[in-house]
């Protein structure tokens, strides 16, 4: 066993014990507690709704945390933009509005930079998050049975028991949630040897001052007018080239799209896939080789499948603005402006569709972007260095009561909004030296 001599410092550390040069005091160094800072917070607000996370250290992940929080649509307007009075000083005397936007990872850091609590506002046209999944709904009542009392004769009667089907149609609610026992609409002769017979119901009636038989559901009337009258995409594609040479324009459409008629007749080759043979002059003027014809556009109608058609999802103030139809008109003319077109083109646009907008006394509207508009019909142009621009335009009656919903979406709005960056418009749409496919299209949802 080894012992330590008399008198050494064996009790103390072992780094007190270590050798120095002669004649120099060693130093011993005490280890220092680790200094913990505390977590950065960020706070993400979007409309009168916020919530706590984690401070990101890149812009990119700051950017993924918004959208994973409200998930907006692929086509929504998206941006982030602080508060000047949670960003630095240093960054804040940059800044003469009362935000900073943020654009990219170096805006990100200038503004995060000695900061503790960091607030980011989503600006966003987009719906709301999600709030907790609320419970399911009840089982919808597509079944039930029915009592007929069918008089024969004055005093005789014989009761026919039924079973009253639906398709879709949830018989046990309205629309307001409204439980019912049944609701109908109808009319039964019942003809027996000249004689006629009356039928009655027994059940449960709605009764507000409404004769019960002229009570209808209004997405069967809906549907009946969009079965006698469906929504019709209408759509001109126009060819400018710098030289004249031969193409093909070949249109494909989605399963959910059908080509009602075209103008000259498009070649049918393939499923849902249609081809025009042409040549094409600098002028505008096209030949179609098959047709014989000569033309300054491709004219075609396109059919969308009416099952998938709502339109108050699809032109909603959450994605379009309205107003009423004399400011209507005048403000399509400026927009279709700021698009590019000539005021020849804006001029027939308006003109060919002014019976549809005058219809209604107030009306909303929105433009499709390029990736929903080849979603549903694509188009393709063998000839080198296209360039595309696709106007699809969709629009729809909206009623007085109704126009309280667009309070933040109406003409000023709209007049503001970025198109030419929603419909992915370029300055070379206008360079005459370009081979440019320019199509506009109107789809009226009833």
């Amino acid at each position: 066993m080894l012992h330590s001599p008399a008198g050494s410092n064996a009790s103390l550390p072992f780094w007190s014990r270590l050798r120095t040069p002669k004649g120099k005091e060693a130093k011993i160094q005490q280890p220092q507690p680790m200094a913990v800072s505390p977590p950065r917070l960020l706070t993400l607000a979007f409309a009168d709704m916020e919530t706590i996370r984690m401070l990101p250290d890149s812009f990119a992940e700051l950017e993924a945390v918004a959208r994973d929080w409200i998930k907006p649509p692929p086509d929504a307007i998206f941006s982030l933009r602080v508060p000047v009075q949670y960003i630095s000083w240093e960054a804040s005397r940059l800044v003469s509005s009362d935000y900073l936007y943020l654009t990219g990872e170096d805006s990100y850091q200038i503004a995060i930079q000695g900061v503790r609590g960091f607030k980011v506002e989503i600006v966003s046209d987009g719906p709301p998050p999600p709030d907790d999944p609320p419970p399911p709904p009840p089982p919808p009542v597509l079944e039930m049975t029915g009592t007929f009392n069918l008089e024969l004769m004055p005093g005789q009667t014989v009761a026919l028991d039924t079973l009253i089907s639906s398709d879709e149609l949830d018989m046990s609610r309205m629309e307001d949630g409204t439980t019912v026992d049944g609701m109908f609409w109808g009319k039964l002769d019942v003809i027996h040897d000249g004689d006629t017979h009356k039928m009655e119901f027994t059940g449960t009636r709605i009764v507000d001052d409404v004769p019960p038989e002229l009570l209808v559901d209004s997405r069967i009337i809906q549907k009946l007018s969009v079965a006698s009258k469906p929504a019709t995409a209408k759509c001109h594609l126009s060819i400018l080239a710098p030289a004249q040479q031969y193409c093909d324009v070949v249109l494909s459409f989605s399963p959910l799209w059908k080509l009602r008629i075209s103008l000259p007749p498009a070649e049918d080759v393939g499923p849902n896939k249609v081809k025009y043979f042409v040549r094409v002059h600098p002028g505008g003027a096209l030949e179609h080789f098959e047709s014989l014809m000569t033309t300054t556009a491709l004219y075609y109608e396109a059919v969308p499948d009416p099952g998938m058609l709502d339109p108050h999802d699809f032109v909603a103030p959450r994605n379009s603005f309205a107003m009423s139809y004399r400011d209507f008109v005048l403000h399509l003319m400026t927009v279709l402006d700021t698009l590019g077109m000539s005021l020849h083109a804006r001029t027939n646009f308006i003109n060919n569709n002014l019976t549809a907008f005058a219809t209604h006394k107030n009306i909303a509207y929105r433009f499709m972007t390029p990736s929903k508009i080849a979603a549903a019909i694509d188009i393709s142009v063998t000839a080198e260095n296209c360039i595309f621009t696709r106007l699809f335009m969709m629009f729809r009656g909206v009623p007085d009561e109704e126009m309280a919903d667009f309070a933040g979406a109406g003409e000023k709005e709209a007049i503001q909004f970025n198109w030419r960056e929603h419909i992915g418009w370029s300055e070379m749409s206008k360079d005459p030296t370009q081979f440019r496919v320019l199509e506009t299209s109107i789809l009226e949802l009833f």
